[in-house]
């Protein structure tokens, strides 16, 4: 057909269709929206997925809804759960004072955190990874430990350590950093930060404030009173060595006990003597020795730095024989005018790091026969801070290491491994004493067609992801009476599990 000329006042194109912007843009918008709707929930079942956490079994590492509290004596922060199970009001970690409960503040929400659902379809767990899987008795429910034992294993725990097929396995480095539980910081004294609470005299009568925990030894040429305490100074010039020591001040010091779970440690719990001291170093002349003693059964081992550039490490048995076990050289760098100093007896292996250098030595671990008996391991651990020369000491931090519970009703005791079989995993809460975990299971596992598992495991069935990230924690409320929507910048963290880099 000839299309009409325009001569006889008609377009000689097709009419065009008028169509409602409105409409057209909401079905656009609608499209957008559902295709994204089906992304996140594509994302959501196969790749990452958002979790809260519910409970403390994961505290200090993650944290269920808990109180984040501030001593009011010495004012060291610290966290108080609020399903620790316990009656009595949260005892601070670093002086021991009993803090109010008018004091408590806010309850704060459970940590909230990213879950990599894939990464256990391309590859295979690892040891120490925070891994996120179904309760096997119930598997409506989800649940978060850190992965012990691997398929094939046999898992054994003893004076706190795991230990796999007969050998210890050593945590790695980023791991142990977020397992260490501080027992005393020196920038914290008691009575730098009174308040209100405890401003009476009656309560002063109840708490007295306890004395700070280190004391001078003979030869005495260390100053402990500089900087209202928290300053360590030395001004030796007879070349000897001056030692400081760490006198627990509350009974339970060393006890396997959390601020987290209130209540202080309970008299029949283990001692832990797998212990850290850290302190900043700032020599005042330029030759000079600084060091630190741990013991544990007995037996004394030392880390010394010589501020001229050597690393050594020695140990002196009960006896008083003493021998070197290793030795290191290196250029140390005073350009920021001091150094981090570290030494650590832990996992059965010596550790001592200055500044950027590390140096290790890895103790007896044949097999678990050398292991005291249970009354040798009741003893206190002996602490010193070692120096010669001139020098000043900041930050003095004491630190031990997680301790595994395993208990006659336990599973995967001393003289009692546990075997897993092929596709069945182990797993354990940080909170080894508040944690419900594969060491007391007692009820077998549901899977699918009647399917049933062994108590004490996970199947692989049932391994969800690896936790990776928190992404929200301890927000902050622009007014007490208004929602946490203030982001805790300090607190978003990578989540670290199984590496190669050992501690």
């Amino acid at each position: 057909m000839k299309l009409a000329s325009p001569s006889n006042g008609l377009s000689g194109e097709y009419p065009r269709v008028r169509r409602s912007r409105t409409i057209e843009s909401t079905v656009n918008a609608l499209d957008g929206l559902l295709v994204a709707l089906i992304l996140a929930l594509v994302f959501r079942a196969f790749a990452v997925e958002a979790f809260q956490i519910p409970t403390g079994s994961m505290a200090e590492t993650l944290k269920g809804a808990h109180w984040h509290l501030r001593c009011l004596r010495c004012g060291i922060p610290y966290d108080y759960g609020a399903d620790s199970g316990w009656s009595g009001q949260p005892l601070c970690p670093n002086c021991g004072y009993e803090q109010p409960m008018a004091a408590m503040g806010v309850l704060a929400n459970g940590d909230r955190i990213f879950v990599n659902k894939c990464i256990y379809q391309l590859s295979e767990p690892k040891r120490w990874d925070v891994v996120v899987f179904k309760n096997p008795p119930n598997p409506q429910e989800n649940y978060i430990k850190r992965l012990i034992g691997l398929p094939g294993e046999a898992v054994e725990i003893a004076d706190g350590d795991i230990y796999i097929n007969g050998q210890i396995m050593r945590k790695p480095r980023k791991v142990q950093e977020e397992l260490w539980t501080c027992l005393y910081h020196n920038d914290y004294q008691a009575g730098f930060a009174k308040g209100r609470f405890e401003s009476s005299e009656t309560e002063k009568a109840r708490q007295p404030y306890l004395e700070p925990p280190f004391e001078t030894e003979t030869p005495n040429g260390w100053d402990l009173a500089c900087g209202g305490g928290t300053v360590f100074r030395l001004q030796a010039k007879d070349g000897e060595e001056h030692s400081i020591r760490f006198v627990p001040n509350r009974p339970d010091a060393f006890r396997v006990s959390y601020a987290y779970n209130g209540g202080g440690g309970s008299p029949n719990r283990p001692i832990c003597s797998d212990l850290m001291i850290r302190f900043w170093v700032q020599p005042t002349q330029a030759s000079g020795q600084v060091g630190a003693l741990v013991s544990k059964y007995g037996v004394r081992y030392i880390g010394r730095f010589d501020f001229w550039g050597q690393l050594v490490l020695e140990r002196e048995t009960a006896e008083g024989e003493k021998s070197e076990l290793r030795k290191m050289v290196f250029s140390p760098d005073w350009s920021k005018g001091g150094l981090w100093f570290e030494f650590a007896n832990v996992d059965r292996r010596l550790v001592i790091r200055c500044g950027e250098y590390r140096l290790s030595y890895d103790l007896k671990e044949a097999d678990l026969t050398d292991l005291p008996e249970r009354s040798a391991r009741r003893q206190n651990p002996e602490v010193k801070i070692l120096g010669r020369g001139s020098m000043q000491l900041f930050h003095i931090g004491l630190y031990r290491d997680i301790y595994y519970l395993s208990g006659d009703s336990l599973r995967a005791r001393r003289g009692r491994p546990f075997e897993l079989e092929p596709d069945e995993f182990f797993v354990c809460g940080d909170n080894t004493p508040n944690s419900f975990d594969s060491r007391q299971w007692t009820t077998e596992g549901i899977g699918n067609n009647g399917k049933r598992y062994r108590e004490g495991v996970v199947p692989r069935d049932f391994m969800m992801g690896k936790a990776f990230f928190v992404y929200w924690s301890d927000a902050f409320r622009p007014r007490e009476s208004m929602m946490p929507v203030i982001p805790n910048l300090d607190r978003l963290q990578v989540i670290y599990g199984g590496s190669e880099e050992i501690y």
